[in-house]
């Protein structure tokens, strides 16, 4: 079965658990080290048990704890040559990396990793399809916009963890920096609440997905309440009240949560993808 949790999701830091029975990867590592040991060992799990850190770009929320997993626990590292690029301009320490290209699927275990272009303000961001056991999770945060390969990538997933990262009211009267707000509002920033209740309403009603996770919620400038009752909301207006909302949180793991597998008709198999 493939399960995952968000082991915790802010501007702060991010790390997210993925693993079917035989593999089990990390989708970034924005925490501490030491807090993602410490997140792993509630879900019973280990450094040792992972099989790779798959990086969507090279902000700091996103790579702080890399350093650590390599070095300590020999966690392989997998990222494309710009995410690459971006992160050593800010490390003066270069770490071993398996680099990928954007767009081509990798295996990772028995685990299949599609890497798909997302819109933010890095070299070469992205969004992850993970596919096992029949199932595929789609994790796709930090992106301005939604487009059609977006939309695309993530109609094949019965459960999603995608970004609802700021309330454009909140946002716009905080005490903010105008340009930083400019920049979050922009078309290569952070998808807002309302874009992404539209996003999940959309693939709600054409595709299997059951099951969203809401993450990189603002501090300041979100309220979970707000953020699940916007995108709650539009999934009633539509009917389609049987995809389960889940908040991510920054100082916990969200329970393990089970991606249904594909189901198999006539002339396809689990094992497409």
């Amino acid at each position: 079965m493939l399960k995952f949790s968000v082991l915790g999701s802010s501007s702060a830091g991010n790390c997210t658990y993925v693993a079917t029975d035989k593999t089990a990867v990390l989708v970034d590592a924005g925490l501490s080290a030491r807090e993602t040991c410490s997140r792993l060992a509630n879900l019973g799990a280990t450094p040792r048990d992972i099989q790779g850190v798959l990086v969507t770009h090279e902000h700091s929320d996103h790579t702080s704890g890399l350093r650590v997993l390599q070095r300590r626990y020999g966690v392989p590292l997998y990222a494309n040559s710009g995410t690459i690029e971006g992160y050593d301009a800010h490390d003066g320490e270069r770490l071993a990396w398996r680099v990928f290209t954007t767009g081509a699927v990798f295996p990772v275990g028995d685990m299949m990793v599609e890497p798909f272009s997302v819109p933010h303000d890095t070299l070469d961001p992205v969004g992850f399809l993970l596919h096992g056991d029949g199932a595929t999770l789609g994790v796709v945060t930090d992106m301005g916009i939604t487009t059609t390969l977006i939309r695309a990538r993530l109609r094949r997933c019965a459960a999603i963890v995608i970004e609802s990262n700021h309330d454009v009211y909140l946002l716009r009267q905080s005490k903010r920096p105008w340009p930083l707000k400019q920049r979050i509002l922009g078309p290569q920033g952070h998808l807002s609440n309302d874009d992404c209740a539209a996003l999940v309403t959309e693939l709600a009603m054409d595709s299997l997905l059951q099951l969203v996770v809401l993450a990189h919620l603002s501090c300041e400038c979100n309220e979970p309440g707000l953020a699940r009752r916007v995108t709650e909301a539009s999934l009633r207006q539509q009917c389609a009240e049987r995809v389960r909302v889940v908040l991510a949180a920054p100082d916990m793991a969200t329970e393990v949560l089970p991606v249904a597998p594909r189901p198999v008709g006539p002339g396809r198999t689990h094992h497409e993808f």
